[in-house]
């Protein structure tokens, strides 16, 4: 049956051959050029090709897209101390914040994932990454660290006061992080302002969350390549698509081995260890914020419970490579007119 909690979210609302996905090659026709730019923006390469027969307008608009990224970047990133996101972790347990509007409706997004998946995606998962960090020395918190900051992990202790603007984290040592939504919102306000400016076909990738919309200058749809997530270099299918968005969430871009195991960075609720049961998981749907939260999420879930949450959702497709490398896709995605793919296993 149709998921009427996804219904009313879908309402409401690297360089890339190192990302998860991999825009291809495109040809051109003569009336329109292609034309490519990229910053390092959100912690990563950002990168906007837009097909269009003006260089000094589109020059303008992907400006203006660049420009609302960051925008968006000093409200919600937690690596700028001056940001809305970052005051809120610093007030919490303490007194709310009044923030930007932008990030009130970002968490307020972030918490009906939450519900939808049953807490399976967790901002204020914010204390176990940093006791993990993936990023820096080999370190695995012992069971006594985790204990201690589970209480701070409750995404029911985010409060929201829409009328005075604040947000509020009701226990000392919370700490909020959108890092599982906040890219596929700023491709979503990319393409708000690049459509504002006139552009019509594009596609606009912020680390593993690519969206795309009108078509190539040759008539045909954005070609996407899903990178398998244990062969650099290599993809594991190629997604033909237009008016649609991708993401893809992955346990090979941050994690460490030790003792034959391997630590990432998506980390399961319930245990706040790394979630285990999928190499990748890859959702296509219209909007990059649903389809960033969902990656995110089902990755978490596990295939039981995740795959499970996939086939429930209308309008959702989903590629997934599992622990063992076998590829799935859900049970919609051949009979999607939007989307074209080819499995390479």
């Amino acid at each position: 049956m149709p998921d009427k909690r996804l219904t009313s979210i879908l309402s409401s609302s690297s360089l890339l051959l190192f990302l998860p996905v991999i825009i291809l090659n495109m040809s051109c026709n003569p009336s329109m050029q292609t034309y490519k730019r990229s910053q390092l923006l959100m912690g990563t390469i950002v990168e906007i090709t837009v097909a269009a027969d003006r260089e000094e307008t589109t020059d303008k608009a992907i400006t203006a897209a660049f420009k609302e990224i960051r925008r968006l970047e000093e409200i919600m990133s937690t690596y700028i101390p001056s940001s809305d996101i970052s005051m809120v972790n610093a007030a919490a347990g303490i007194n709310p914040v009044k923030v930007h509007r932008d990030l009130i409706l970002a968490v307020k997004k972030a918490l009906e994932f939450a519900d939808l998946s049953g807490g399976a995606f967790n901002i204020s998962i914010g204390p176990a990454i940093d006791l993990w960090n993936v990023e820096k020395p080999e370190r695995i918190p012992s069971e006594k660290d985790l204990a201690a900051i589970r209480p701070l992990t409750d995404y029911k202790n985010i409060i929201i006061d829409e009328g005075a603007g604040t947000l509020f984290l009701k226990k000392r040592g919370m700490k909020i992080n959108l890092g599982g939504i906040g890219k596929g919102i700023a491709a979503d306000y990319a393409y708000n302002i690049l459509n504002q400016h006139g552009i019509k076909s594009g596609i606009i990738g912020v680390a593993g969350d690519l969206k795309a919309f009108g078509k190539r200058p040759d008539g045909k749809l954005w070609n996407v390549g899903i990178t398998h997530p244990r062969r650099k270099g290599d993809i594991i299918a190629n997604v033909h698509l237009t008016d649609m968005s991708i993401s893809t969430s992955g346990d090979y871009e941050r994690y460490f081995i030790k003792d034959g195991i391997r630590y990432h960075h998506i980390l399961s609720p319930d245990t706040l260890y790394p979630s285990r049961g999928f190499q990748s998981v890859s959702i296509i749907a219209k909007d990059s914020t649903i389809t960033d939260a969902l990656s995110t999420a089902i990755f978490a879930m596990g295939p039981e419970k995740g795959l499970k949450l996939l086939e429930g959702l209308t309008d959702v497709e989903g590629i997934v490579v599992l622990e063992d490398g076998r590829i799935e896709t859900s049970s919609g995605l051949k009979e999607n007119k939007m989307i074209e793919v080819e499995i390479f296993k």
